[in-house]
């Protein structure tokens, strides 16, 4: 029985790592000076929002640093061990920078009911000072990685937690101005209520996206019957079966399926003609464009050799 297996050379995923290792790098460094002046700023004033906020810019910290970590992970090429390289790693980053976010949404949101409740006593200047020196950093690091934003999970991670950070100190702003004109303390529980708001429905998306990559989720917007459908309509080929798709990293979907073809395919010279085919048309045929394919030809009667199939 005869065989055939193709692989699309290059995968077209190595791109751009060293803007990206220097953009992470610089929001890195404004971001760790931001957590340092408000964690003294809530030290000074009591402010739960600030408090929350240097929390949440810890969080941030520490998430661009494990992608400022992936990045570099990612330049390294690929060996026997480890045939894709690092590119799964900026999934890693941006699955834990998810997860920690999500876990400070919550423990904002509970915390602020509390201060709801028993509002502290706390100086609005100070707050307001605090508030700005953040959204001014803040507003900086989105200048920096906004061009990269949408390179990889890592970087839009990275960049989702940034602008997280900016309407964090845009709430403690409004809070401290609510409170310096009103008197207000409640302000700064629901500032800080509003951040963990905003930090949840968009942590939860990133969330999920990376989830379904680690857990090898045929990539989003490719519909694997459609991919079925046109396969079959390439000449001689008879079935698809063990077809699969999955995603190593941002940019390389990759795709393997046993294909059943005319048996006289693998006599006349068929099968070279067929591989391209194939090749073809799935690089180029749908919306997600797959680079890196692997098909195996298979005589129908090769089916009674193999182990239970697959869709």
């Amino acid at each position: 029985m005869a065989t055939e297996h193709a692989d699309t050379p290059g995968h077209g995923h190595a791109h751009g790592h060293g803007s990206n290792r220097t953009r992470l790098a610089i929001a890195f460094g404004i971001t760790a000076v931001i957590l340092i002046a408000e964690v003294i700023g809530a030290i000074i004033t009591g402010s739960l929002a600030l408090l929350v906020d240097a929390g949440h810019m810890l969080t941030d910290a520490g998430g661009l640093l494990m992608a400022l970590f992936a990045a570099t992970l990612a330049t390294r090429p690929p060996n026997m061990r480890r045939t894709w390289g690092f590119g799964r790693a900026e999934v890693l980053a941006a699955t834990a920078q998810a997860a920690v976010l999500l876990a400070v949404g919550i423990f904002v949101v509970v915390e602020g009911i509390g201060r709801l409740i028993n509002p502290p006593e706390m100086g609005s200047d100070l707050l307001l000072v605090f508030g700005i020196v953040g959204l001014a950093g803040n507003i900086a690091a989105i200048a920096v990685l906004s061009s990269s934003r949408n390179n990889n999970f890592n970087m839009r991670g990275a960049f989702l937690e940034v602008v997280n950070d900016a309407l964090g100190s845009v709430a403690v702003i409004v809070a401290a101005i609510v409170i310096a004109t009103t008197g207000w303390m409640r302000a700064d529980a629901i500032a800080a209520m509003i951040i963990g708001v905003l930090i949840l429905p968009r942590s939860f998306i990133l969330l999920r996206e990376t989830v379904d990559v680690l857990l090898e989720s045929t990539p989003r917007g490719l519909d694997l019957e459609s991919v079925r459908e046109h396969l079959l309509e390439v000449p001689h080929v008879v079935a698809v079966h063990d077809l699969h798709a999955t995603q190593i990293a941002t940019g390389l979907p990759v795709l393997t399926a046993h294909v059943v073809v005319d048996d006289g395919c693998f006599f006349d010279g068929h099968a070279s003609a067929i591989l391209d085919s194939l090749q073809e048309c799935v690089a180029t045929h749908f919306s997600v464009q797959i680079e890196h394919s692997t098909f195996q030809l298979e005589r129908a009667e090769h089916s009674e050799h193999e182990h239970t199939t697959h869709v």
